[in-house]
């Protein structure tokens, strides 16, 4: 297990690795192939073991290698939180047992490989939404689609189904009152991945999480001009529910027959 937990923490490392790139270059209509990875101080083009993810911001002590300008600590962070994902992900749909590479345990690495592969795409997600208030399609498709290869099932697509539909109904009554719009369209994408990933019940309570820990953010931006986005506290919401699925049922269970 702890070959393939290195092996996971790796692929995760590796993906949000290339998730920064997403991150600057999908809000600019950049392409992310071309030109390659530089500096973004001095433009030159940085070596191959400059791009090796975490390690290389390490060993350069956060700076260029060229011009020695100051290098985000937003990517080794995402980098590692990406790598810690992976490694949740995978523990998380093994539940701390063993491994014998049994059929239904190739499917478990398959779904924890894809919950993880989602984590990372919603923390993308979050950190463009946090900066210009909006998500590409290209993250928020990629996030439908890797929800519904997890679930792997018609329960699971029809749960996605339901989630859109309902909030998607209640963002066009809102905004048809409010003359306005009241929820933002990626909003309804994260609504079809929590109930494609966790069911009806747990999605619910997952949105409750969300819009809980959305209160002392509002409150500390309300008096200035910006507009708080909710997909980062609902993306926080379905990790959390994720994570703690068996107490969360038990606190609703206590909720519902108290």
């Amino acid at each position: 297990m702890i070959i393939l937990s290195i092996f996971y923490f790796i692929i995760g490392i590796c993906v949000a690795s290339f998730s920064n790139v997403l991150i600057y270059r999908l809000p600019k209509n950049e392409s992310i192939n071309f030109p390659a990875s530089h500096c973004q101080s001095c433009k030159t083009p940085l070596k191959w073991y400059h791009n090796i993810p975490l390690f290389s911001w390490i060993f350069l002590g956060g700076k260029c290698a060229f011009c020695k300008s100051k290098i985000s600590p937003q990517y080794p962070l995402i980098e590692l939180m990406g790598g810690v994902f992976m490694l949740i992900a995978l523990y998380k749909e093994f539940e701390f047992n063993g491994f014998n590479f049994s059929q239904n345990e190739y499917l478990m690495l398959f779904k924890a490989l894809m919950i993880g592969l989602l984590f990372i795409i919603l923390l993308a997600s979050s950190v463009v939404d946090f900066r210009y208030t909006a998500v590409p399609d290209a993250l928020l498709n990629s996030s439908v689609v890797i929800s519904l290869l997890y679930t792997f099932s018609f329960d699971g697509v029809k749960n996605a189904l339901i989630f859109a539909a309902i909030f998607y109904a209640i963002r066009f009554i809102l905004s048809k009152l409010k003359k306005m719009e009241a929820m933002g369209l990626a909003d309804i994408y994260l609504f079809a991945c929590m109930g494609a990933v966790l069911g009806l019940n747990l999605g619910f309570f997952a949105i409750f999480i969300g819009a809980i820990l959305t209160l002392p953010f509002y409150a500390a931006v309300r008096q200035k001009d910006y507009e708080m986005p909710f997909f980062p506290f609902l993306s926080i919401g379905l990790f959390v529910v994720y994570c703690f699925d068996a107490y969360s049922l038990k606190f609703l269970n206590f909720v519902m027959y108290a």
